[in-house]
């Protein structure tokens, strides 16, 4: 992905993704992949460098010309690196921890009596969309996000669009990448949940008494949710809006359901 290595497969920006991966190498190991690369060490680098440092993550101080080299072939929304940059190499992209197979799970979450709330992505392709999905999914306490392996932004271990956009929280949300979406859906029903899809003209989401165990379908934008999927949903809702645009941004959508259903479980409690 960066031109001064060929062995480097993925630069990180952003204090939130840089801090979170961090995290998450101290929890699962694999700290020799990490290299960290700073030019000032202002009051966040210094906090990340002692999280790094902990995590037995190497760090080197550098000039910010390198680090403006090594982020030259990012996105231009991403080479705002803020003077700290985290290089993962090569032999660690692979799936996160957080990278769950979607029968396992089923079948370790769908016995209890746990509140369980599961969010179906359906072809959302643009990876900040799903990065700020994600972000929300982890405030609001979703258990997991189902994703297509086609047709969607799915690579959530070395997307750092996504990885930023979630500030983070790609590292620590479950995701289940699966082959058919309709069929886990169909999965996921002959296992208790109740299926909610998200489009206009549905219930209002405001008279819905969700479930303990709830599935959030979302369609992408341009296209909503597919027939087949869209027949495997028990109710379709929608978001009470009075704007003159026709509707809202899949991730903000997402954001305001998500809140719906913890707060109406919160007041069930």
């Amino acid at each position: 992905m960066v031109a001064v290595k060929s062995e480097v497969a993925l630069i990180i920006t952003g204090f939130h993704s840089i801090e979170e991966k961090i995290r998450a190498v101290s929890t699962s190991g694999g700290a020799g992949a990490f290299k960290l690369y700073y030019s000032k060490a202002g009051p966040r680098v210094k906090k990340i460098l002692a999280a790094a440092d902990a995590a037995g993550v190497k760090a080197n101080q550098v000039e910010d010309s390198k680090l403006d080299l090594m982020v030259s072939s990012l996105d231009e929304a991403l080479r705002d690196h803020r003077g700290i940059v985290l290089e993962v190499a090569d032999d660690a992209k692979k799936p996160g921890a957080n990278i769950v197979d979607f029968d396992v799970w089923l079948k370790t979450n769908s016995s209890d009596s746990c509140r369980k709330l599961v969010v179906l992505l359906d072809r959302v392709t643009d990876p900040h969309n799903v990065g700020a999905i994600l972000r929300s999914c982890d405030q609001f306490g979703a258990a997991l996000v189902v994703l297509p392996e086609h047709k969607a932004a799915s690579d959530i271990a070395g997307n750092e669009v996504i990885g930023r956009s979630s500030a983070g929280a790609s590292a620590w949300v479950p995701v289940a990448i699966v082959n058919n979406l309709a069929r886990a859906a169909e999965k996921l029903k002959a296992a208790g949940f109740w299926l909610y899809g998200a489009d206009a003209g549905g219930k209002s989401c405001c008279e819905i008494d969700f479930p303990e165990k709830t599935v959030l379908v979302m369609g992408s934008e341009g296209t909503g949710i597919a027939d087949l999927l869209e027949k495997q949903c028990d109710q379709i809702i929608s978001i009470p809006t009075c704007g003159k645009i026709d509707s809202l941004n899949v991730s903000v959508a997402a954001g305001i359901l998500l809140y719906e259903v913890s707060t109406r479980a919160s007041r069930q409690k």
